[in-house]
């Protein structure tokens, strides 16, 4: 069960929680939405990227969504979990070498987009442990 109780704003068990402030729920479901969809990196890409890093982030609703599928990975996702890794490990404090490798397959715009979509996701999902919402 939730810390708090749901709000009547929102479709998802999440937007509830956020639903208590009706502007920044609709802020971050906007924000979530575009940083979801193909842009310069697929949703596909995106979506293990999401899955890798819920099983370390402590949100139980967003664990419950699923593992990586690794045999989905094509090289680019492959790099980007392994990415994901690191920032995992590190705790954002990432080296520049992992950078270094990350430009052998991804542009600039590409690697602004992977790390806006998971310090996004991070957010979302500390958000979830926080308020120990479940699936």
């Amino acid at each position: 069960m939730a810390r708090i109780q749901e709000s009547n704003f929102g479709a998802t068990p999440f937007q509830k929680l956020l639903g208590h402030n009706p502007e920044i729920m609709d802020s971050w479901s906007r924000l979530g939405e575009v940083l979801g969809k193909d842009v310069r990196l697929s949703s596909e890409l995106k979506e293990q990227v999401r899955r890798a890093l819920a099983q370390e982030n402590g949100c139980e609703y967003c664990k419950a969504k699923g593992k990586p599928e690794p045999h989905l990975f094509d090289e680019k996702t492959s790099i980007a979990i392994g990415f994901t890794e690191v920032f995992l490990k590190t705790k954002g404090d990432l080296p520049d070498s992992i950078f270094n490798v990350l430009r052998e397959s991804f542009s600039d715009e590409e690697i602004s987009e992977l790390c806006a979509f998971m310090a996004f996701t991070t957010a979302s999902q500390y958000f979830g442990a926080m308020m120990k919402l479940e699936a």
